[in-house]
This record gives structure tokens, sequence and C-alpha cells, in this order.
């Protein structure tokens, strides 16, 4: 019951933080060239290229925020989900997000969310850190895949487990590639690709 209690808290605490974010206009799509420079330090351009777009397929962004890698994603795809639990975050999505007429965002947490369909393209960047039990996780997004469908994931380098933004502390859960690639396994994900990005490691696997 404590452990229950505790992830309710801390999942609390990341909703509020996001919040307060977006209360703050802390917006990411419309940053200045310098600071989309360095979120691509994360992600960028290869992370979206791992991804294999076409305009026939679904796709689905775990942890899609105000829409930073989103306007990057729906123009070249059928259908475009997103889901983040933050519902200031969803609403400045939908905003920033309003020209692309194949769009459905859920405000709702992706762990417990029943999603009515699979996909063809699941990807996160920068999420998985808020997630203790990346089993759970992983194999979720596994099961949502169509066949031959894949997953990009970009975890961050930085194993530290606190997280600070303006003032504000919070309890994270870093990632490391030894663990990452264990559960993609046993998610019965094919890894195609793992490359390193200046601050994360991305995985790009297949579902067979």
């Amino acid at each position: 019951m404590k452990d229950i209690v505790n992830l309710k808290t801390n999942t609390l605490r990341v909703r509020n933080h996001y919040e307060a974010l977006a209360g703050e206009i802390n917006d990411p799509v419309h940053d200045p060239t310098p600071l989309k420079a360095h979120m691509d330090k994360w992600d960028g351009e290869r992370f979206i290229e791992a991804m294999r777009l076409a305009p026939g397929k679904s796709v689905l962004e775990i942890g899609v925020g105000t829409g930073r890698l989103a306007v990057q994603v729906c123009g070249e795809c059928g259908r475009f989900t997103g889901i983040d639990f933050s519902p200031k975050t969803v609403e400045r999505a939908k905003e920033n997000l309003r020209a692309f007429p194949n769009v459905n965002l859920i405000c709702a947490d992706y762990l417990v969310h029943s999603f009515e369909e699979t996909f063809d393209v699941i990807y996160s960047s920068l999420t998985f850190l808020h997630i203790e039990d990346k089993r759970v996780a992983i194999q979720k997004a596994a099961d949502l895949l169509n066949p031959g469908g894949r997953f990009v994931l970009s975890i961050d380098k930085d194993q530290n487990p606190r997280f600070k933004v303006n003032g504000r502390k919070m309890r994270i859960y870093p990632d490391t590639p030894e663990e990452i690639t264990s559960l993609l396994a046993e998610a019965g994900l094919d890894i195609e690709t793992q490359f390193e990005t200046e601050f994360a490691v991305v995985f790009a696997a297949r579902r067979g």
C-alpha cells in the first residue's frame, strides 16, 4: 500500500510540474533556434528518421507535451495520437497542432489508459525517466504495436535521480541502456538500431 501511495504522490508531482510549466508559457514548440538545437541533443533528425514514417502509418507519442516532436511528425503520417497526463499541456498541444486534421490528443496516464487502436509507430523521448516500472511501460508499447511496427525510444544519459526545473524538485527514475535492451527483448521487440546523441541513447526496435 505504501508503494502505491508513493507512486501516486510522485505522479501528482510530475503532473503539477508540467502544469506549472504550461502556466509559465514554457512551450518548446516556439523555442528560438538555439534552444531547439539544444533539445535536438536528446532526439533530433536522426530520431525522427528512425521512425520510418509514411503517409499511411498510424503513430502514437507517449508524453506528447506541447507537441515539440509532434509538429514534425503529424504531417508525415496518416493518423497521429498523442497522450500526456497534464491537462494544460494537452490544451497547448491542441493549439500547436490545430493545423493538422489527423490528430487525436488524449489527456490520461499512458500506463493505465485503454487505447482503442494499435499503431504502426510508437515513440517517446524524455518521458520514461518519469516511469518507475519500465517493464510495464515497454510491454504495453509492444502490445500496442501492429506486426512489423516500430518503437523508438530516447533515454537520457544523466543518471541523477533528482530533477529540478524552475525551483521545483521531483524524483525521477533514470533509464540505463542495459536495462532497456533487456526489457525490449523481453517484450518481444528486436532492436534494429541503437545510437547515441550528445545527451541520450536512442533505440529503434521492431515487433516481428
